[in-house]
């Protein structure tokens, strides 16, 4: 086996060696910058233009080490080292590439995520990181799923976005969390960079001898307005949670929507039947540029006491039929109370679905192909509902009452079996009484049913159906003798017989009937 190049002795476990999916600490500082060597043989730095100067916007951390600090001018740099490789900074890729990443937190963090350009991210964590078992383990799994990508990253948890921002920035910790009402005091050692001011105001507060953000504390409000612009106190007011800062999150998916507002409130059927053909339109031309199909729409009334009215259909089908949908639409404008009148009117579609143009045949013939059902089932379901309409379908069971089960109207039912079976199947079994029948093999010739005497003039049978052992004990022996049976007036019915008339543990030899044919 050796020979072979393998070994008989018990190896160790494959993942013995690795790394818990952790992230590093909790409140540590950053972790030690990875060999860069093997990833950029030469130092790098990217240069973007600025007026008239070709300035450094970012470099690598060789060329950190150098010497090279972004902002710097690009002529400074290739003075400083001769062996550098220059690139053109792409900040459009970059705010694409953070908008991606916002897209991605949406649909796994948060769903308020927001690009914070040029290299951050905005994430609202309200009610989320329970379910990641915690905020520090949660910060710890995104430092981890970053680091897969190939990035580097800080990350601090705040009650103000600008708390977050100043501390993800300039406290040097790999993770920052913070409790309510400590912004104040986590912040009061930062540089003032770290608010988010402006050039002109940074220089101004170097003027004055303010260099960190605990000296703004105590000056008033309206000298330090004039100093240094209202948008430090702003500023300063956000970080320390005075002043409210929204952050606009990003939307994966721009529902289509057409909207009118009305010169005048309108109450009348007529009148709202006339915008609803309005908004059918402009959503239809939205819909058929983005190659849409409707499945959801929801029409919203803004009422003039300041109350909404809300109607909502379904479709069967994706489309984009104008007429279709203003015919459905119709079908419950009854249902709006326009109250002292409507002063706006929303048509929204939430739910929708691709929906590619369709090629004709050469003839335009219709002969050979099926009518679409679709617009039918969607009129239908707005009279009675739509869980009204279903198909039936089979399904493999051996249990008459198991052998079927309701599917879209719209889907194509297929495996039924190939011998006969009712019309109408009973949803229970119903016993008979007064039966008359010779055993074991023959139809009854007589028998009572919901009241009525029946006598049976013609039979076929018997139809042995066993029961379905797998799902159920008691079905381990129970046998099943189905007759089709004609009686007296015509009426024919299904009926069956529990036990094969031999052995007794196969059932009690009682009857019922299970489905009538016609």
């Amino acid at each position: 086996m050796r020979e072979m190049g393998r070994r008989s002795e018990a190896a160790e476990h494959p993942f013995k060696a690795m790394e818990p999916d952790e992230g590093g600490p909790a409140g540590g500082m950053l972790p030690a910058a990875p060999s860069w060597g093997s990833r950029w043989s030469r130092p790098t730095i990217l240069i973007a233009r600025i007026g008239q100067r070709d300035v450094v916007a970012s470099a690598c951390p060789v060329a950190l080490d150098l010497g090279l600090r972004p902002g710097m001018a690009a002529a400074h740099a290739r003075a400083l080292v001769t062996d550098l490789d220059v690139q053109d900074a792409e900040p459009e890729k970059d705010e694409a590439f953070l908008a991606r990443l916002a897209l991605h937190a949406v649909a796994r963090w948060t769903p308020t995520a927001s690009p914070a350009p040029p290299d951050g991210l905005w994430l609202d964590l309200s009610g989320t990181t329970h379910l990641f078992g915690g905020e520090a383990r949660f910060c710890r799994r995104l430092l981890t799923f970053l680091r897969r990508l190939g990035f580097t990253a800080t990350i601090a948890i705040s009650g103000t976005a600008g708390a977050a921002h100043a501390l993800a920035r300039y406290s040097r910790k790999a993770i920052t969390i913070l409790s309510p009402g400590a912004e104040a005091e986590a912040i009061a050692d930062l540089p003032l960079a770290a608010l988010r001011l402006t050039p002109e105001a940074l220089t101004a507060a170097s003027r004055f001898g303010l260099e960190r953000v605990a000296d703004l504390y105590p000056m008033p409000r309206g000298p330090l307005a004039k100093r240094l612009g209202l948008q430090t106190v702003e500023r300063l007011d956000q970080a320390r949670g005075s002043l409210a800062e929204p952050i606009t999150p990003v939307i994966p998916f721009e529902a289509p929507i057409a909207g009118r507002r009305l010169l005048e409130p309108i109450g009348t059927a007529e009148s709202i039947a006339q915008v609803i053909g309005d908004l059918v339109d402009d959503l239809v031309d939205t819909l058929q540029a983005r190659g849409l199909g409707l499945r959801t729409g929801i029409l919203t009334c803004l009422v003039v006491d300041g109350g909404e009215q809300r109607i909502a259909i379904g479709t069967a089908r994706a489309t984009r039929n104008a007429r279709h949908l203003k015919r459905m639409l119709a079908m419950r404008v009854e249902r709006i109370d326009p109250g002292l009148g409507i002063e706006a009117m929303t048509l929204a579609a939430p739910r929708v679905e691709p929906l590619a143009p369709e090629a004709l045949d050469a003839g335009f013939a219709m002969e050979g192909h099926a009518r679409d059902l679709a617009s039918l089932v969607d009129q239908l379901g707005g009279r009675v509902g739509e869980h009204a309409l279903f198909r039936l379908t089979a399904v493999e069971s051996d249990v008459p009452e198991r052998g079927f089960c309701r599917v879209d109207p719209l889907a194509a039912p297929g495996g039924w079996p190939a011998w006969k079976r009712p019309a109408r199947l009973l949803r229970r079994p119903e016993m008979l009484s007064n039966v008359v029948a010779l055993l074991p093999d023959h139809p009854p010739r007589r028998f009572s049913w919901r009241g009525s005497a029946y006598t049976v003039v013609a039979g076929d049978g018997p139809e042995r159906i066993h029961g379905e052992w797998w799902r159920s004990a008691r079905e381990m022996w129970a046998v099943r003798d189905y007759f089709g049976v004609e009686t007296e007036g015509g009426y024919r019915f299904w009926i069956f017989r529990r036990g094969d008339g031999v052995e007794a543990p196969t059932g009690d030899l009682s009857w019922y009937m299970h489905g009538l044919f016609g």
